[in-house]
């Protein structure tokens, strides 16, 4: 039972995130939504096909090179939105138990489909809308489909503890821990292989598990408050406090990190605060850089919605900053409640940058100019290396 995974129109909602990367390769936890579907259908037969924009197709084969990118294989199929967070449940059963079978059966969430079983898709069937081969679709109760830049952040707690439940390995410390570290709550705590907790620092998994992943560093007096996710080779720096969060791949964060998202490769790693916000890839904030998650009117946050060209209301009260991939900003920099900046930014200055920053921008509050694009790779290439 090959399994595919495809991106609709709605990504578009998603930028900036989705510029640089397809929608399934987003961390809403521990995990990407990728890893989440592969996960629940751990027992998928054959190759994993990837159906993607034109625009992404190439990046995305060059971080799944395993994977087929745009095209199917041979015989039944089953086809997952990207976009879907899965979890245990009806949905779930439904769909597994359809695979396998002679009947092609569909499931969609609104005019959203969410999953759908095919005995024999034809060779063309990536080339129209998947719904077209489907004589009618049921509806997914209570199915879960990520559309806007918040919904990353929805219930963050409860979904980096699902992923660290997942990942195994909690009450293994695997790693150096020093002596006058303080481990709560041990049983719910994963130290990674070659992982590093030095003298001091506080990992209380009281509230949610932690997981510090293989040769992730807890520098001296950091504090970890589960459920906290530390990927490969993460450091939160000395006197940190990270809490209800999930920090990537070889990412660096320091000062107060709040239910956000560092996707990985990106630093946070000097005083400052961070809440409710999402980072991509490649991005650094300067020194004592902070966000507002919260409006001094306690009113409902707007965030900049890339397809309706605005700004649109999100229904909550804590919103912080969205940042696209590669995008910079200096010591001290000020982000506003609800600020999407997209990618390639370099700000800089005193005062607060507008709340929607458009990718390869350069400047701040005072104003804003194109960022040149060989100067952008230029920086981009010396930060990858």
């Amino acid at each position: 039972m090959p399994l595919c995974v495809f991106e609709d129109a709605a990504v578009g909602h998603l930028a900036p995130l989705t510029l640089t990367r397809a929608a399934f390769d987003l961390r809403v936890g521990a995990v990407t939504l990728l890893g989440g579907l592969r996960d629940a259908f751990e027992g998928a037969a054959g190759p994993l096909a990837l159906h993607t924009r034109p625009r992404v197709a190439a990046v995305t084969a060059q971080e799944h090179p395993d994977a087929l990118v745009g095209r199917l294989p041979e015989g039944g199929v089953l086809f997952a939105n990207g976009r879907w967070l899965v979890r245990e449940g009806d949905l779930l059963d439904a769909v597994r138990a359809a695979v396998g079978t002679d009947r092609p059966r569909a499931w969609v969430r609104g005019d959203d489909l969410v999953a759908a079983w095919h005995p024999a898709p034809p060779p063309d069937a990536l080339e129209r809308p998947l719904l077209d081969l489907f004589d009618g679709a049921e509806e997914a109760e209570g199915a879960v489909l990520v559309r806007y830049l918040w919904d990353l952040l929805d219930d963050l707690d409860a979904r980096i503890a699902h992923d660290v439940a997942r990942l195994g390995g909690l009450g293994h410390h695997e790693g150096r821990v020093h002596p006058t570290a303080v481990l709560a709550h041990p049983e719910s705590i994963h130290v990674g292989v070659g992982a590093v907790v030095r003298p001091g620092a506080v990992l209380n998994a009281e509230a949610g598990p932690i997981h510090v992943g293989p040769e992730a560093v807890v520098e001296e007096g950091a504090v970890l408050r589960g459920p906290v996710y530390l990927g490969p080779r993460a450091v939160v720096k000395a006197a940190g406090r990270v809490e209800a969060s999930a920090v990537g791949t070889w990412s660096k964060v320091g000062g107060e990190v709040h239910e956000s998202v560092v996707h990985s490769f990106s630093n946070k790693a000097h005083d400052g605060y961070l809440g409710n916000s999402y980072l991509g890839r490649w991005c650094n904030l300067g020194a004592d850089t902070n966000t507002s998650n919260l409006k001094n009117d306690y009113g409902e946050v707007t965030v900049y919605d890339a397809v309706a060209g605005d700004f649109v209301p999100t229904g909550r009260q804590f919103v912080g900053l969205f940042m696209g991939d590669h995008a910079k900003c200096s010591i001290n920099t000020m982000f506003n409640t609800g600020t999407v900046v997209g990618v390639f930014c370099n700000l800089f200055g005193s005062g607060f940058p507008p709340r929607h920053v458009p990718s390869f921008s350069w400047g701040g509050a005072e104003g804003l100019v194109p960022y040149r694009i060989e100067k952008a790779l230029r920086v981009a290439e010396a930060v990858m290396a």
